[in-house]
Order: structure tokens, then C-alpha cells, then sequence
């Protein structure tokens, strides 16, 4: 519940930027145009985001007939999690990773890559099945892209405050102007808090799956010694991934470069497996 309740409370935090940043530097038209603008392209990724994301990946549809084993896995999960049975897609890539997308679960997919399919066994997939499983339960795509909505809506409002700022924009009225300093100091540093407020929600949400996955496969050991061999293998054979789809990973894809690695979207792994071994199920 603490988790759910750091969630509600980031987006919130996101929600009142987005409203004082706004007032400031674009006053109340240009606060809603902006607005408008972020949820009319969140609204596209939010209907569409599971085929783009399969596209981009190569993803290729299986079924019971070409993957018996990971078939039924996943329909014993989503029976035990009470919710539909998702499509299932895999990824031709040797690296171990697995990811889960769609609006909502009537419209969810579970992907998983032909590396992780060979690395883990029977009770470490299942692990990292449920844990995706979880995010569909939990409606964590929802999540994240109301997330997403309110930091590219405070991006945008930056981005308006330096135009401001070069071109001297003023309010309706005289003694209402913009300063061009602060302006400019909060069209840099507005984008930056938005992106780690939306990385904290990103957090929690990992941190809520791998307790909801955990108790969905009955067992804590076995998500916690997939995410030991996924660690060990993203450094070895690393993931050409999009940064924009990094979050959807059960494992960041970028870990392995020390620069994107400051600005993860995951919890430490090795927080993630401390608190799954210290779970009582």
C-alpha cells in the first residue's frame, strides 16, 4: 500500500508543477494549449504504444501450438491473477529481457525475448512472467502514462518559457512580464524534476510488481535468481534498446551505460532482490 500510496502522491507532485509552472511563465492560455498538445500525443502512445513497441522490437506472435511451455505458463498465471489471457510475443534477440504493454488487461501483451527463453528454468520464468502479469494487473501502463502525459506537458511549458524569455514575451499585463532569468533557470530546471519525479513513479511501480509477481507464482526465489541472471547478462550481451521503451523492461536495458544508468527508470536490482528475499509469503 505504501508504494500505491508514493505513487498517487509523485503523480500528484507532477500535477502541481504542471499548474504552477504553468501560471508563471505561460499564464492560463498557454498552460492549456500545452496541456492539451501533451495529452493529445499521450493519447496516441496510449492506444497504439503496444504495436509500436512490438514493431520496433521485431516482436513475432506465439500460441499454445509453437510455445506449449511458455503458453501455459502464462494461462496458469493469469487464471491464478484472475484477469485475461493476454497475447504473447517473442523477441529474436539474445538478450535476456521480458516486458509487458497494452492500455489495459482486455487489450495486454506479455513479450518476452528467445535469450531469456534459454537462460532461465521453469521456476525463474515464472517469475519474471508473473512479475509482468503484475504490471497488467495493477494497470501500471495507465500509470505511466499519466505520468508521461503531465512531465511532456511541463517539458512543453519549459520549452514556451525560453521562447518567452529570447523574445521578451510579456502578460496581458505590463507589470505582469516574464523575467528572462528565471525563465530561463526554469525552463532547465523544469524538464529535469519532471523526468525524476517520472522516473519515481517508475520505481515504485517495479517495486509493486516484483511484491504482486512474487505472491502471483506463490514463491519469492524464484523472480529474485532471474534478476541475478538477468543482471549478470545484460552486462555481458547488452540490449539495443530505444531509451523512450526502457521503462517497459523488467531489467533496464540501458544498465550497462554508465550515463543512462543515473537516470534509470528501474530500482537498483540489488534493492529489488533484498526485498524479495526478505518477503514472507
Amino acid at each position: 500500500m505504501s508504494n500505491i500510496f508514493k505513487t498517487g502522491l509523485l503523480l500528484a507532485v507532477l500535477t502541481a508543477m504542471l499548474v504552477l509552472i504553468g501560471g508563471a511563465i505561460g499564464g492560463q492560455q498557454g498552460m492549456v494549449v500545452a496541456f492539451f498538445f501533451a495529452i493529445v500525443m499521450n493519447f496516441f502512445s496510449y492506444w497504439f504504444s503496444d504495436r509500436i513497441v512490438l514493431a520496433m522490437y521485431q516482436a513475432q506472435p506465439v500460441d499454445e501450438a509453437s510455445a506449449p511451455q511458455l503458453y501455459s505458463m502464462v494461462r496458469r498465471l493469469v487464471t491464478r491473477a484472475q484477469i485475461p489471457m493476454p497475447r504473447v510475443y517473442l523477441i529474436p534477440t539474445d538478450t535476456p529481457n521480458a516486458f509487458a504493454t497494452g492500455r489495459n488487461p482486455e487489450h495486454a501483451v506479455i513479450a518476452v525475448t528467445e535469450g531469456i527463453m534459454r537462460i532461465l528454468d521453469e521456476e525463474e520464468l515464472e517469475g519474471v512472467l508473473a512479475h509482468e502479469l503484475a504490471h497488467v494487473k495493477n494497470r501500471d501502463v495507465l500509470i505511466s502514462t499519466i505520468a508521461a502525459t503531465l512531465a511532456g506537458a511541463i517539458t512543453y511549458l519549459a520549452h514556451m518559457a525560453q521562447w518567452a524569455a529570447m523574445f521578451g514575451g510579456r502578460g496581458h499585463d505590463d507589470e505582469e512580464g516574464t523575467n528572462p532569468v528565471a525563465a530561463i533557470v526554469m525552463a532547465i530546471l523544469a524538464p529535469i524534476a519532471a523526468m525524476l519525479v517520472q522516473m519515481a513513479v517508475s520505481r515504485a511501480r517495479e517495486y509493486q510488481a516484483d511484491a504482486t509477481g512474487a505472491r502471483l507464482a506463490g514463491k519469492t526465489w524464484g523472480l529474485a535468481k532471474a534478476l541475478e541472471k538477468l543482471h549478470m547478462a545484460q552486462q555481458v550481451v547488452p540490449m539495443q534498446a530505444n531509451p523512450a521503451t526502457a521503462h517497459l523492461f523488467i531489467v533496464n536495458p540501458l544498465s550497462g551505460r554508465s550515463f543512462a544508468s543515473l537516470f534509470s527508470t528501474h530500482p537498483p536490482l540489488e534493492d529489488r532482490i533484498a526485498r524479495l528475499r526478505e518477503m514472507r509469503i
